[in-house]
């Protein structure tokens, strides 16, 4: 998922369980496609690789990715920057107070990801569920 803030989705996208997340968001920043000025992308370290750290730059963001400790040669990110990825947590955290989207019942892809733009809906309006 991309989101603006975490109120606000942009793109996101349902992929099968066994999928790393890098390709998937590689996917995502690709229909995004490039920005006129620079952008800040904040993403956490499942994103750290060189791929998606190039082609973030290659498409004007200006990525905050924390390397791995492990790194031979890790790089600077700005670490006050870095602590509002947590935004996008807040966006799952409220979609996941809908048991239905929590759990997955649902079997089929389709059925699934329509309760989550109605989830997004209910959400945007604000309207108080159960």
């Amino acid at each position: 998922m991309v989101a603006a803030s975490d109120r606000d989705e942009v793109i996101f996208s349902l992929s099968a369980g066994n999928c790393g997340d890098a390709p998937e968001g590689r996917t995502l920043l690709c229909k995004l496609g490039s920005v006129d000025h620079p952008i800040h992308l904040l993403v956490d370290g499942a994103y750290e690789g060189d791929e998606t750290r190039t082609l973030a730059a290659e498409l004007g963001y200006i990525p905050v990715i924390p390397p791995k400790r492990n790194r031979k040669n890790p790089w600077n990110y700005d670490r006050e920057l870095c602590k509002q990825r947590n935004q996008v947590e807040r966006l799952f955290r409220r979609l996941k107070r809908y048991r239905r989207i929590f759990t997955r019942y649902d079997k089929l892809d389709i059925i699934f990801l329509s309760f989550v733009y109605f989830a997004f809906v209910v959400d945007a309006l604000n309207v108080n569920t159960p």
